[in-house]
């Protein structure tokens, strides 16, 4: 039998670890040797704690989510898009929603009608909230038990939920930290910026923070990836159905403001009072169906997001 050598932490806590003014940040490199570490299992118990609270404190630098990035990726393995007109629009789901009904299925299921491939990955459950997984499954759309089960879904024009723990099982564990920790850590932004695809997609983005507005447009001009940019709704990355939020785009190297932020919608969509998974998913089947009418926000974002994945497809120009 063989034991993995243990990492010694300690020198990036000790600079990490000096609060939020006296911190310094990591390189590049150094961020991917650790957090890859940290998901091989080489980190202790004990460091991994300072290490993610000293994070939480001090906030992630472009050059930090850069490593940290390249090992979460390297940490599980991608899934291949079928060949077809349009790139996957990915749709990272996290948050679930409280206040407002989940419609994170609609924009997925919208885009997989007319063609686009549609990967959403997130939770199985939020305690507290209605998870878009639980919308999915009142829809009859399951989630994915295995990689080439999210492949089929794709390969089939139908959208593909798969859970974080099918998808990244080591991801899914730091996630979980959250339990033992009592908050988030690092790994709750690198699943909703990560790349799930062996190719090119198109990478919806939502942030709760303010700060993150910032330091992810930063990390996205640099990382010269496709995404769009938004402030969540209730943290899921689905246009607010009574106002529109403003939506960066990001595509190679440059930022377009792609829809202004509106105060409120034109028209106020009628919107179900029951927020349970089973009204919502009732209330998506009518609009699908057309007895409702799709709220605005979304209907543009549905086409911004078709639009593009068109595009990068075709291999035309963006602009």
């Amino acid at each position: 039998m063989t034991t993995k050598q243990a990492f010694h932490a300690a020198p990036f806590i000790k600079e990490i670890g000096r609060g939020v003014k006296g911190a310094r940040s990591m390189n590049r490199d150094d961020a991917r040797a650790l957090w890859g570490a940290i998901l091989d299992g080489r980190v202790s118990d004990l460091e991994l704690g300072g290490i993610l609270l000293a994070m939480r404190i001090k906030g992630e630098s472009v050059d930090e989510l850069e490593g940290f990035l390249e090992a979460a990726e390297a940490s599980f393995q991608k899934l291949r898009a079928p060949a077809g007109q349009y790139v996957p629009v990915v749709i990272p789901s996290y948050n679930g929603a409280r206040k407002m009904a989940n419609l994170t299925p609609l924009l997925a299921m919208l885009l997989a009608r007319e063609g686009v491939p549609v990967l959403v990955h997130g939770v199985a459950h939020d305690v507290g909230r209605v998870a878009t997984a639980e919308v999915f499954e009142a829809l009859g759309v399951h989630a994915a038990s295995t990689h080439a089960e999210a492949e089929a879904a794709l390969a089939a024009g139908q959208p593909a939920f798969i859970t974080i723990d099918t998808l990244a099982p080591r991801l899914a564990w730091m996630l979980s930290l959250r339990r033992v920790l009592g908050v988030r850590n690092s790994t709750h932004t690198l699943v909703k910026i990560m790349q799930p695809m062996e190719g090119p997609a198109l990478r919806l983005v939502s942030y709760t923070h303010p700060e993150y507005l910032e330091s992810l447009g930063a990390f996205f001009t640099l990382n010269k990836g496709h995404a769009f940019l938004m402030r969540g709704t209730e943290g899921e990355t689905v246009a607010n159905a009574t106002k529109a939020q403003k939506i960066d785009w990001f595509h190679d190297g440059e930022r377009t403001v792609l829809v202004e932020r509106q105060m409120e919608a034109e028209v106020i969509p009628q919107l179900p009072e029951d927020k349970s998974a089973e009204a919502t998913a009732a209330w998506i089947q009518a609009v699908l169906r057309g007895e409702l009418p799709i709220p605005d926000p979304i209907a543009q974002q549905a086409a911004h997001c078709k639009e593009v994945a068109r595009r990068m497809g075709a291999g035309a120009p963006l602009l």
